[in-house]
């Protein structure tokens, strides 16, 4: 696949927790020389893999890859999408995760001091009804954490050579997974933008002390845009009545969500895999399940079925020049 269109799931690659760890820790050590580059501008994301888990979402259950604990499984066990009809759930989907998860473009800007003319922050723009995120480089100490956590959350910024780290705290829970899978209030992110020529690698890093056992990562590759104003903005989320009882809140109780079995209904995964946890990022699982699937294969249909299209369709390629029938000279 072209380099310049891949957007990468790398949680189940073990070598990239560590290198990740590494630049985290380099950018929080005072160094000597900081390469600032320009990433302003916009960054197109390409919908030419894991669209599906970007676009419309994951099905029910598909919890593969995420190292989640008893509870949030438990939360997600019982996720039913009709809960976002609720006036007050209609735009919880959205917190700064979703810059990972979404089919996003980026554009970043920087905000220079009136005063000295430096560079205080990096603006990365909101999407939806995610505010965005304002990188704070000017070393501005973190609110409280009795701060209320609103929608643009807070974020500070640093180079760790030319790759911009900014780390978020104080964010809303809002889905990590749309199928349910939610961080909490306590939850913190850290953001590593890598450019690299025309292209830029983002690597998102959650971390969250009551849902995740371990660091939840996710890598995606932008190819810059030759137009600057390119605007990653889909139509905002506006909150509306849509008929739901006061009171009534969507739910599954423990054991009745009948949407949990489509892993292994229509991919043939086994519920062990699905269900998530931090042994399903790693390549090791695939050995377990190996022997089971492989036996089975014959009664698979080799046809799809359901979930066939995501609806993303690439670019036509450019006309040919019609050849003239006219004599030559």
């Amino acid at each position: 696949m072209a380099r310049n269109s891949s957007q990468i799931r790398v949680n189940s690659l073990r070598g990239i927790t560590v290198a990740v760890a590494l630049v985290v820790g380099a950018a929080s050590l005072p160094l000597q020389a900081q390469e600032q580059v320009d990433i302003s501008g916009s960054w197109v994301a390409y919908g030419t893999q894991n669209i599906m888990e970007r676009a419309a979402g994951p099905v029910s259950g598909n919890f593969t890859g995420m190292p989640i604990n008893a509870n949030e499984r438990a939360l997600a066990d019982s996720y039913n999408s009709g809960m976002l009809a609720e006036p007050e759930r209609i735009c919880q989907l959205y917190n700064q995760w979703e810059l990972a998860d979404g089919p996003w473009n980026l554009r970043f800007w920087p905000r220079v001091s009136p005063y000295t003319r430096d560079i205080v922050a990096w603006v990365i723009e909101g999407t939806e009804s995610q505010a965005g995120t304002t990188a704070w480089m000017d070393g501005r100490p973190a609110p409280s954490k009795l701060a209320p956590h609103d929608r643009a959350a807070f974020s500070t910024g640093s180079w760790s050579g030319n790759m911009l780290v900014v780390r978020t705290t104080h964010m809303k829970s809002a889905a990590i997974r749309r199928n349910g899978v939610f961080n909490s209030d306590k939850a913190t992110m850290t953001d590593i933008f890598a450019p690299h020529g025309d292209l830029l690698t983002a690597t998102y890093v959650m971390q969250d002390p009551v849902y995740l056992t371990e660091p939840y990562i996710y890598a995606r590759s932008y190819q810059r845009s030759a137009e600057r104003s390119v605007s990653p903005h889909w139509d905002p989320c506006i909150v509306n009545y849509e008929g739901v009882a006061e009171g009534h809140v969507a739910f599954y109780l423990p054991g009745k969500n009948p949407l949990l079995t489509q892993m292994t209904q229509i991919y043939h995964i086994p519920e062990y895999a699905s269900q998530g946890g931090a042994a399903t990022m790693y390549p090791e699982i695939r050995n377990k399940m190996k022997a089971k699937f492989v036996a089975s294969y014959h009664t698979f249909a080799k046809k799809c079925t359901l979930y066939c299209s995501t609806g993303f369709r690439p670019p036509p390629p450019p006309k040919a020049a019609a050849k003239s029938s006219a004599p030559q000279d």
